[in-house]
Parts: C-alpha cells; structure tokens; sequence
C-alpha cells in the first residue's frame, strides 16, 4: 500500500508548510472526508492513494511529488494528463534508510542529513515519457521504497493531474474502451453531422454510471477532458497559485484567462474571454470550442455547422461518480458545400411569386433589355416581414425590411443588371410577389395606408349588423368587403395563421362577399370609410376581411377583423 505516515517522508516535506501537515491515509472513511477539501491538498508534494489530484506547473520550473511504498510486490499505477501543454516526467524509486522502515521507531537522522541523503541518491528510473499523451506506468510487482515523481513543462505554464493508486484492479476509477475505441460519422450533411461509438464496457458489464462528452471544434483533437476544459474555463487553484520567480511572465497568464465553466452546458454558445485579475491581460484568440454532455446515449448529432468546413470530434467517457475520464479516439469531417442557389430572371413589368423557406433566402435577376434612366421594384409581403438587398453591377444599392407593399426607385444605368437577394424570417416560410420594371408609371400593386387595420365600433353593434370602417387612400381604388362565420373559439392565433395578404377575393367564396365600392380621397385625413354589415345571426362570431385591388387586377388584403353580433337585443 502507499505509506503516508512515514517519518522520513514527514521530514522531508516539513519545509513545504509552515507548520506541520496532516497527511492522508488509506482509511477510507478519513480519506474520503479529507479529499472533500481541496485545501488540503494545496500545493501538496504528497500523491495520495486512489485519487486524482489538479496541479499547475510554471514554465522551465520542475516540480516533485513523492510517495512511499511500505511492502514489496505490491501492485501500482500511476497516471499522468497533460493540460494544454506537454509535459515531460519521470518516475523512480530508492531505498528506504532503514531507520524509516517499520513504525519509524529509533531514533531518526537529522532532517538536513535525511534530505541530503535522498539528494545524493539518484535512485533507479522505472519509466520517463515526453508529450502530451495520457501516459500511464503499471506495474504488477513494485518493490518497497520511496518513489519520486518529477515534472517539467518546457513550453508555458500549464495545468495537469495525477493518479496513483496500489489497488489498480479494484479501483477502476477510468472508464474502460470498448475494444474498437473509434467514432464513426454515420451522416453527413450541410449543417449537421451524426456521430456514432461503442460504449463504455464500465457501463454495459460493470453497471457503473457513465455519461458521454462530445467536444467540437475547428482546429485539432483533444486528447484528454482535462485539455478541452483548460481552453473552457480557468481553474481557481491556479489563479491562486503564489508567484514564483523572476522568470515569471504575466503574459503566460492569458491562456487561463477564460471564463467559468457554468456556460459549458448550453447548446451551440461559443465563449468569450473574461479575465479575472484586475489589470487586463491580452489574451490569445482561442479556437471555436464547444463541449456538450448527452448522457448514456450511443449516437449524437451535432448540428447548426458551417456548410464546407471541417470540424474535429472527440469523444470522452466520464465516469460520474469519479468525475475521471477516458478518451475515444478522435475524428473528423467536412460539412457538404451549400447548395448553389438558383437565380430567376425578373420579366420587365410581369409580377413574379417566390416563396422562401424559414430562415432561407432566394436571388433574382433584372437585366433591363434597353437603356433606363430609372428602375422601380414593387414588392408586396404576404406574410411576414422580409429583407430586400438589391445591388446594380455588384454595389449595394438598397437594404430594406419589407412588410406589406413597398416600392423602391432607384437610379438606371445603361447596360446595368440587377441581383436582389430576398431573406425569410425567422418565425416561418415566407411569400411575397415581386414586380421589376423600368416604366415608373406602371404601378400594378395599389398603394396602402400606413394603418390597414380594420376598426370596429362597438356601440353600433346589434343582434344581426356590425359597423365597420377602415382608411383608404388619395388614388381611386376599389374596395371588396368579405365575411365568414367562424367558431367561437376561434382565436387570435388562427387569424395570424390565415394572414396571406396575396390571397384575392378570387380565393372567397362568392355567398361571403358583402359588398364592393369605389373609394379615395385627396384630403388623406379625410380618406375614411365605412359600412354596416347587416342579415349576421345573433350572438356569433364573424371574420371580415376587406380587399383593395389595383388597376392591374392585384389585389391586398387589410388585417382581418374578429367581430361578434350580441346574442340579446
């Protein structure tokens, strides 16, 4: 087993502290309780038995733990994670005077004696690696002594973690690979990526609760949990680290400089840098990361990816009552290129219906046949709102949020051709009718008031009329007034859904047509009209919808009106 009570490895780590310190045992009830807190173990040169220990290293400044093994042919593992850099490291081992063996009963050499003897005995080197792999040692046969663990990071300063334990076959606390440790890409699109692996035998043998990790980016691999949350998040442990000396760079100090870990969680967030000192630090820009945890699940698609770029996947197996992680072998993949999106050429004065899908967008082209001095896009929104670009020969002339009818005219120029990029909403597919010419007077749309509300007055209504009245314009256009009996529980929500402005009166059935009339006035603040609806049932519900039509035949619809007649007069 590791002995943590032996007087020898007491005196030599005397000077780390202050006062004397209290060293882990193997007592589970003791160690358990003594792991919980982390200050325990703060800047602690002692390996404790069968836990994983958090550490830093400063740049070019090596670092020692030791441990003691107290009997021989006892079984060990110890398990080094490099964080963000590579470490190199070694593992050796040296007899224990024998005035440490035993209880440490005699009388024990002087502490300056003591140190310089381990200082003069180099010991014998079990095992030395350099990189930035997981790297294990294990032997199944360790003889007694004191073993030494140095570690060197040569690159910047970094954090890493440690394992050692005189258990390794009952302990288990890594999950196992299965034997092909591979994630497959079993789909591939534009946006999207689905992703595929073994599990876990720790799960499906050893029953023990082990959810997946999938950390995506754009740079390259990770080969531990613990190098993807070094790029995450920064660890208190470091930033309360003491200063060493004057080798020491506030510059290295950036690459921990990022925020809390709380955010790691969310779905598609990429991180920004937040330093916690008080002076700001420039900090490197990182890589696009994101880590997300799924779970016992055995397949994952991850999507909202750029189309035409690669990304790099890795999988990490975490055992949740450990918190300690295993390593997938990574991949990667490029996303399928964007469909080319096809163009529609605009007839000079023919209306031309598009539809776009949600969040999508469509491009036109107008390429006037003889020269113009000017050109004039009509554009009417069926639904919601939609974003206009028009460029002439590349330059951006017009960006706009369309609702409803709008017109633009813009300057003509010889030879010019026209794209107009058309983009959805958010909320749902969109339709609108677009209209491209370069005769200024041909106006196939008619014009509507800034208000297409219809008003209803309350105090006019009785058990078989309502009173309706709604704004008009300065032009002479006629007007088409619909109703439609409706449910009572018919909603605001239905209404919204059944706003399809391009929709005509030629889409009504001709039993709910009220009435139709001319209608303008050149006093805008006069351009008001109204109408009584009359033969309704008492106590129901009706939709009306009024309809102004153009010189053309196109027609727009007003904003539905839900009205009800009183059921007792």
């Amino acid at each position: 087993m590791l002995l943590l009570r032996c007087p020898l490895l007491l005196l030599l780590l005397l000077p780390l502290s202050s006062r004397p310190q209290k060293l882990p045992t193997r007592d589970e009830e003791l160690f358990q309780m003594q792991i919980r807190d982390k200050a325990f173990f703060h800047d602690s040169s002692v390996i404790p038995d069968g836990a994983e220990i958090s550490s830093y290293l400063f740049r070019d400044t090596p670092k020692r733990y030791f441990f003691v093994v107290e009997e021989d042919n006892t079984p060990l593992a110890v398990t080094v994670t490099p964080c963000d850099a590579p470490l190199e490291w070694k593992l050796s081992v040296q007899e224990l005077p024998e005035e440490a063996s035993g209880e440490g009963s005699g009388e024990p050499e002087p502490l300056e004696q003591q140190k310089q003897q381990i200082t003069n005995e180099g010991g014998t080197e079990l095992f030395s690696y350099k990189g930035n792999d997981v790297e294990y040692f294990v032997s199944s046969s360790s003889p007694s002594g004191l073993y030494q663990l140095d570690l060197l990071s040569t690159e910047k300063d970094t954090h890493f973690k440690v394992y050692a334990t005189t258990t390794p076959e009952s302990d288990q606390p890594y999950p196992e690979l299965p034997y092909d440790p591979r994630i497959d890409v079993t789909s591939l699109g534009r946006t999207t990526v689905t992703l595929a692996w073994k599990p876990s035998p720790t799960a499906s043998l050893l029953k023990q609760p082990i959810q997946y990790c999938i950390v995506i980016n754009k740079e390259h691999n990770f080969k531990s949990l613990c190098a993807v949350e070094a790029k995450l998040s920064s660890d208190d442990a470091f930033m309360m680290a003491p200063k060493p000396g004057l080798d020491f760079s506030p510059f290295d100090f950036a690459h921990f400089g990022f925020p809390s870990d709380s955010n790691s969680g969310k779905e598609r967030g990429f991180l920004k840098s937040s330093p916690k000192f008080g002076r700001q630090i420039s900090s490197k820009p990182r890589v696009d990361l994101h880590k997300v945890c799924i779970g016992n699940k055995n397949i994952f698609t991850v999507s909202d990816l750029k189309p035409d770029t690669q990304y790099y996947f890795d999988m990490f197996a975490v055992n949740t009552n450990t918190n300690m992680s295993t390593a997938y072998v990574g991949t990667f993949a490029r996303t399928k290129e964007e469909a080319k999106q096809k163009t529609v050429e605009l007839k000079d004065g023919k209306v031309t219906d598009v539809f776009i899908k949600r969040k999508g967008a469509k491009f036109l082209r107008f390429a006037p046949v003889s020269s113009h001095q000017k050109v004039t896009f009509s554009v009417h929104s069926c639904l919601d709102a939609v974003q206009i670009q028009v460029r002439r020969d590349g330059k951006l002339l017009l960006s706009q949020n369309v609702e409803g009818v709008r017109q633009f005219q813009l300057r003509g120029k010889a030879k010019a051709k026209y794209l107009i990029r058309l983009k959805g909403s958010k909320k749902g597919a969109s339709m609108l009718k677009i209209l491209a010419t370069t005769r200024p007077n041909k106006q196939l749309f008619p014009s509507l008031p800034e208000d297409t509300r219809i008003k209803a007055f309350d105090k006019l209504r009785t058990c078989s009329s309502v009173t309706v009245a709604w704004l008009g314009t300065q032009e002479r256009n006629k007007f088409c007034i619909y109703k439609r009996e409706v449910d009572d529980n018919y909603n605001e929500e239905q209404k919204k859904r059944e706003q399809n402005q391009c929709l005509g009166p030629d889409t009504r059935k001709k039993s709910g047509k009220v009435l139709c009339k001319y209608f303008h006035s050149q006093n805008i603040q006069k351009a008001v009209t109204t109408e009584t609806i009359r033969g309704l049932q008492p106590g129901k519900s009706y939709l009306l919808d009024v309809y102004v039509i153009g010189h053309g035949g196109h027609s727009v619809k007003y904003q539905s009106k839900l009205v009800k007649t009183r059921k007792f007069c």
